[in-house]
């Protein structure tokens, strides 16, 4: 129907992303964006284990060499907006790089099982796909340093209380919670209105009250 299902299919590898995978995400979501069929994009990770355990740190230049790299970033999202919404449903570990791609979602529907984290901070790595823009905007300045700085590692009922999940869900439930909230959005007359209201939420973001009202006008 209008729902459109993207998942990251590399379980043996905790789904994690590397260049080919990246330019499959870049290439995916762009495809939906031009679909006039596709109204809503559910995101997930192959398996129970993981949503997405980040960049593939075995395999980390090819992150800098594919077709995508400079409009949305090393792992292929970053700087992409479809128009249209997005939902993030999370089994599992999603970590680092994937924890940026669950925040690059509209929202977040997670497993019970779900962790969360910027563990690449062990291994010396920055986030340059979007954590931290995102990451503040999510939960709030002091959230998010603290799991950028610390690198803490945080199950579904934190991240639900620091407000980065928006429902916690049973083990194994995440993506059918996630594709029926899908189906509802979906199902919403005047779609175009859906859209525009998301538009306007996304581009108010550090405006000042007066001039959002303007920009939803």
């Amino acid at each position: 129907g209008a729902v459109r299902l993207l998942s990251i299919n590399r379980p043996e590898v905790r789904n994690c992303v590397d260049g080919e995978t990246a330019l499959a995400l870049g290439r995916a979501i762009e495809a939906f964006a031009a679909d006039p069929s596709a109204r809503v994009l559910v995101l997930t990770g192959a398996g129970e284990l993981a949503f997405c355990a980040g960049a593939d740190l075995k395999n980390p230049a090819s992150l800098f060499d594919h077709p995508f790299l400079d409009r949305a970033g090393p792992m292929g999202f970053a700087r992409l907006d479809p128009g249209k919404p997005t939902i993030a449903a999370i089994n599992g570990f999603c970590f680092a790089g994937g924890f940026e791609l669950a925040a690059w979602c509209d929202f977040r529907i997670a497993a019970a099982n779900a962790e969360f984290g910027c563990l690449s901070r062990r291994w010396g790595v920055p986030y340059i796909d979007g954590g931290t823009q995102r990451f503040p905007r999510i939960m709030g300045l002091g959230n998010a340093l603290y799991l950028l700085e610390t690198g803490a590692r945080i199950d579904a009922v934190q991240a639900r209380a620091m407000g980065f999940l928006q429902e916690v869900v049973p083990v194994g439930q995440a993506l059918d919670r996630a594709l029926e909230l899908a189906s509802q959005i979906a199902s919403y007359p005047n779609f175009a209105g859906v859209c525009a209201d998301r538009a306007a939420a996304l581009a108010s973001q550090g405006m000042p009250l007066d001039d959002g009202l303007l920009l939803e006008a």
